[in-house]
């Protein structure tokens, strides 16, 4: 088996999957178009599996030290009333972890400098992949040329090498919500580490981060493409009447730093993530709407499970076919179940279904709640040592 790699895309699927090759001996090269690598995003959640994974990518302590434990909070009504709790003790005491929040840029600049300034290539697209012979597979970034053993497409989910392999695919599709985020620009008085707040067709959330400062998002359901000429302004007109602290943090952000975004997804799932030599992987293989947190999650355990498999498969054929076995009906399962959770959740606008929804809500024993978050976060990674 051959060892050299070029992984095409620098975010954090991409990063994780160079990570995990040179863990197993491999030579990789990340090409990101994207002139400088910095904050892709505002905040993140990481679960169970996912920390698993940088365990084993050898970057989870540091992970952990830069991120805060989500012990308290749960989801509300825009009234302030409580529909679940969120218990982080019994989460932790089941998986060994509660799920902790983290800055995207942070976990991205771990990530990154836990590789050799020499194995990224910034600033250069992939223009092509190609397989010029049954043993190599060639990448075209303008006028370099790389060829390798391996391809790996972290390139999100407008992936050119995905629609390059899989051309009949109709490609991500819009979810029917859109997305408003920001980090705040001071501390917040809060008194819970996350919650999520759902209203008709409408959901908004936190996470805090251990400087006092949070990220805070806000869901709407809009026709795609949908800007307003003041994000901020037009987001305090629609929650003003919400309860505390969601003034305060719209109150304590600035107005450039609003991140304005729609909502896609890879609703057709595709029919394997591998093509040759080449490995789809992250948002490029199973982009899926963030109603359970597990997008991030789920390209690190792609990451962790690819290395794997090439480390102990004898040839990279045996290697993907493994991987495309053990990733694809995991990652597409858990994709269903956000596309549901946020149908369910907050995509729901009729006030009958919300009432139900609501009080179905109220009645769940919080070990039933638990029990349903640990089918997705109850994952134990292949070791690469």
């Amino acid at each position: 088996m051959g060892n050299t790699a070029v992984v095409v895309g620098g975010g954090i699927g991409g990063l994780a999957a160079a990570i995990g090759l040179r863990r197993i001996g491999w030579e990789v090269t990340v090409v990101e178009r994207a002139s400088m690598l910095e904050d892709a995003g505002a905040g993140i959640s990481l679960a169970a599996n996912g920390l698993r994974a940088l365990d084993e990518l050898g970057v989870g302590d540091a992970v952990r030290d830069a991120s805060r434990g989500q012990y308290n909070g749960g989801t509300r009504t825009p009234q302030g009333g409580w529909l679940t709790r969120m218990d982080g003790s019994a989460l932790e005491k089941a998986v060994g972890t509660p799920i902790m929040g983290i800055r995207r840029s942070t976990l991205h600049r771990l990530l990154r400098d836990s590789l050799p300034a020499e194995a990224l290539l910034i600033g250069s697209e992939a223009d092509s992949v190609e397989q010029p012979g049954p043993g190599t597979v060639r990448v075209g970034c303008g006028e370099t040329v790389l060829d390798a053993d391996l391809v790996v497409a972290a390139d999100g989910i407008g992936s050119k090498v995905r629609s390059h392999l899989f051309p009949a695919h109709p490609g991500p599709v819009y979810s029917g919500s859109t997305v408003l985020r920001a980090i705040t620009e001071q501390a917040v008085d809060l008194r819970t580490d996350f919650e999520l707040t759902w209203g008709h067709g409408a959901e908004f959330g936190h996470i805090a981060f251990h400087d006092g400062r949070a990220e805070w998002h806000a869901v709407l359901d809009l026709p795609a493409g949908t800007r307003f000429a003041d994000p901020l302004d037009e987001l305090r007109r629609r929650f003003h009447t919400w309860h505390d602290p969601i003034p305060a943090l719209l109150d304590a952000t600035r107005p450039a730093a609003v991140l304005h975004h729609d909502v896609n997804e890879l609703r057709t799932p595709l029919p394997s993530y591998t093509v040759g030599r080449t490995a789809l992987l992250g948002d490029a293989a199973h982009a899926m709407p963030p109603n359970l947190g597990q997008g991030a999650c789920q390209a690190l355990e792609d990451a962790v499970t690819l290395a794997a498999a090439l480390a102990t498969e004898p040839t990279v054929k045996a290697a993907l076919a493994r991987y495309d076995a053990e990733r694809r009906p995991r990652s597409q399962a858990v994709a269903r179940a956000a596309r549901q959770a946020g149908r369910m959740g907050q995509q729901l606008s009729h006030p009958l279904a919300v009432a139900l929804r609501n009080t179905a809500m109220r009645l769940t024993p919080s070990r039933a709640a638990t029990h349903m978050i640990l089918r997705h976060h109850a994952w134990v990674p292949p070791q690469l040592s």
